[in-house]
């Protein structure tokens, strides 16, 4: 074990480590020395006390203004009230019976004040918040270790404030400094001029200036860059490695019959992306790409004529979707544009044909048999499901591709099942209608090869988006419904989507929130907003009301499966003029003749989630109409992000803006699944050139030493990145 990898008690002892371990997933010397100061201030440079949000544990340095004593009426014990100042606003602290707190703080004193921003009678407050005065504490010396640099701020718990944490970085630094390895080798640290890591480590944590900083955060930027480009490498070169079965494209087979049969020319993206993907497919080893296009570019199309060309191949492929209703549109879909090829083997069905099967988990006894027997025979080229398709005793003869859709909805773990029917690692094709910004690709996927399809089909109509205020203007919301009687009027459907299902008592509404069953269900209600509006009010409030004499339905998770697919079914087929859902429908379902969408509580849904949900419209020849309701005032962040998806239909442009307003570790923690803490200093959207030289620089090294047998302190870095469950998951796939 190295040094850095010692157990911090240690060095801070038993009780200070375990509120570390506990309360920031704090456990080594190494994980304190990575823990950077979340910002910095300079000595009297008092913090901005207007920006603190109430519910944040924060970490401020401010001036004692006043102080007061309070006895309480009626009853023993009393109050102390400590007003501190930033010079502009003001913040209350609270310490009840600790009188004697008063020979402390003093007016004119400054100090590090800590605690959970409260509100009590509309003043923010931290009750009985930590404290550490700069001005007058001598006997600690902090005041002395501050002066003449900055002061660091870190992330920081209720148990454990900012100033305690810097006590403990500093105990690491002056022990286990010179105990600090060298990932990066000499020559891109030469390169490039990057600090030593040992140099940036101390100058993060102890910087003289902002210059100092900077230096500290450029080398430490290229650590978390090139460490997890390596992780990346490694596993793509792992894969090329690995035996795949060529699936060549055959002349005369089903994919030129079916070709024949399309009432359409195939965009130049979409050729391009197909020619990338035979490419793959013929080669040796096996296909890894990520397939990201624009809603409504025709992803469906490119992949459905991979699968075509696999069974003309002689292999089987299969489409896993993440929820019945897009398995049972993709299936519809497929199986009508295919026509009699998708009836191989079957009284009426092409020469050329093979069976397309469905597979989900509500499917009768009979249907479930007959599609188990198809795949497992072979006669089903093409399995379309849902999780149903991982089950073990689902088996297939000889399967050659997987398509993945909506990649974020899967666990790692579900796609390996589905890979692992394969005899050998069958191809794998993983779809996306969210799109990703470069740099995000090449972090988050930076073991996929990217395609990207950006160019709309011929025929595809603009959509317009408007934001609807509807406490400001509520005229505005009555003529959103007249808009969508007159495109009803004019034969076209209508949906309306609400962030939840309703019509359930409050507490099973609580158990189906702890148990994470209600997925669909976004947006919940904080203290002092109403509830999200739900499906189920909704459709009966605009069935009695502004859409009464319309064929209102509803369609979301909770229904029956055969019930879902009956609504499905009658909407496409013109039978329902306005559906009432919830974001079931966000990605895969067609339905052209749908031409406009309202989007009720639209401040609650995110800026690519809304980008999707507006895509179900406009996919036919009539122009597309989205609007998105809210109560939010004009000011406010929320509509701020509503107005950027008004002003713009580039869904990259608007993925970059949904990563800029929320925490990008998060994305990266929950999207990359392979690193076992988010990104600390690498910023997917600002550091690009990084980003970019560091994934080529990755891929020379691990191509020259594939097991980093000359970089050791590399291959250290590289263990402490990926714990032993992630580091499988980059070796699976």
């Amino acid at each position: 074990m190295g040094a850095l990898d010692e157990p911090l008690t240690k060095l801070v002892g038993d009780r200070t480590a375990k509120v570390l371990a506990d309360s920031l997933k704090l456990r080594t010397v190494g994980d304190l020395l990575h823990h950077y100061p979340r910002r910095y201030v300079e000595r009297g440079q008092l913090t901005s006390l207007d920006e603190l949000e109430v519910d944040e544990h924060v970490t401020v340095l401010a001036r004692i203004e006043k102080v007061t004593l309070i006895p309480f009426r009626g009853r023993k014990g009393d109050r102390l009230e400590v007003i501190v100042t930033d010079g502009r606003s003001r913040l209350t602290l609270v310490f009840f019976n600790q009188g004697w707190r008063q020979k402390d703080l003093r007016p004119g004193a400054q100090g590090l004040f800590a605690g959970k921003v409260g509100l009590f009678n509309r003043t923010r407050q931290l009750a009985g918040p930590d404290y550490q005065l700069l001005d007058e504490d001598a006997d600690s010396g902090t005041a002395t270790a501050f002066a003449g640099r900055l002061i660091p701020v870190y992330p920081a718990s209720a148990q454990l404030p900012s100033w305690k944490l810097v006590k403990c970085v500093e105990m690491a630094l002056d022990t286990h400094l010179g105990d600090v390895g060298e990932p990066l080798p000499p020559e891109l640290r030469a390169e490039h001029d990057l600090l030593p890591l040992a140099e940036a480590l101390e100058l993060i944590h102890r910087p003289r200036s902002q210059a100092d900083r900077e230096r500290a955060q450029s080398r430490l930027r290229w650590d978390e860059a090139f460490v997890l480009q390596v992780a990346l490498a490694r596993r793509r070169a792992a894969d090329s490695a690995l035996p795949a079965t060529a699936r060549h494209r055959r002349t005369g087979g089903l994919l030129d019959a079916f070709d024949a049969r399309l009432p359409f020319e195939l965009t130049d993206g979409q050729k391009t992306v197909c020619a990338e993907i035979f490419d793959d497919i013929a080669a040796e080893h096996p296909m890894h790409r990520l397939l990201q296009g624009e809603v409504g570019s025709g992803k469906t199309l490119v992949a459905l004529r991979a699968m075509l060309t696999v069974v003309d191949a002689g292999g089987q492929a299969v489409l896993l979707a993440p929820t019945e209703v897009l398995a049972q549109q993709h299936h519809r879909s497929i199986v009508e544009m295919m026509g009699d090829l998708a009836e191989g083997g079957m009284l009426g069905g092409s020469d050329l044909g093979t069976k397309v099967v469905l597979l989900t988990g509500s499917m009768g006894v009979p249907a479930r048999r007959q599609a188990l027997l198809d795949m497992a025979c072979g006669d089903a080229g093409i399995a379309i499901g849902t999780h149903a398709l991982i089950e073990d005793k689902v088996q297939f003869q000889d399967l050659g591709l997987v398509v993945v859709d909506e990649q974020h909805r899967f666990g790692v773990e579900q796609r390996d099942a589905l890979r692992a029917k394969g005899e050998r690692p069958p191809h794998l094709l993983v779809m996306t209608a969210t799109p990703i910004p470069r740099t995000v690709a090449m972090t988050v996927f930076g073991d996929l090869e990217t395609s990207v399809l950006d160019q709309l089909p011929a025929g595809r109509s603009p959509i317009s988006t408007h934001v609807v205020p509807a406490l400001e203007k509520p005229n505005f919301l009555a003529r959103a419904w007249e808009r969508v009687r007159e495109e009803v009027g004019k034969g076209h459907q209508a949906y309306v989507v609400c962030p939840r299902i309703g019509d359930e008592p409050e507490e099973q509404g609580k158990k189906r929130k702890a148990a994470g069953d209600d997925l669909e269900d976004v947006g919940a209600a904080s203290d002092d907003r109403r509830p999200p509006l739900a499906v189920v009010e909704t459709a009966e409030m605009l069935a009695k009301g502004p859409l009464a004499g319309l064929r209102v339905e509803i369609l979301h998770g909770r229904l029956a499966p055969e019930a879902k697919d009956d609504v499905m079914r009658r909407f496409t087929a013109g039978a329902v003029d306005v559906l009432v859902a919830t974001t079931v429908i966000e990605v895969g379902v067609n339905v052209p003749n749908s031409t406009v969408m309202v989007i009720m509580d639209a401040d609650r849904f995110g800026v690519s989630q809304l980008h999707q949900l507006r895509g179900r419209v406009g996919r036919g020849s009539a122009a597309g109409l989205c609007l998105l309701v809210s109560d939010m005032p004009a000011a406010s962040p929320a509509r701020s992000r509503l107005d950027a998806v008004a002003g713009t239909l580039d869904g990259f442009e608007l993925s970059r803006i949904d990563l800029e307003q929320r925490r990008e570790g998060d994305v990266l923690g929950q999207a990359q699944s392979g690193v076992k803490s988010s990104l600390k200093v690498l910023s997917v959207l600002d550091d690009e050139e990084v980003i970019a030289t560091a994934r080529t620089e990755a891929a020379r090294l691990v191509a020259a030493d594939p097991d980093l047998a000359d970089h050791p302190e590399l291959r250290t870095a590289l263990e402490s990145l990926l714990d032993e469950d992630r580091a499988e998951y980059l070796e699976k796939g």
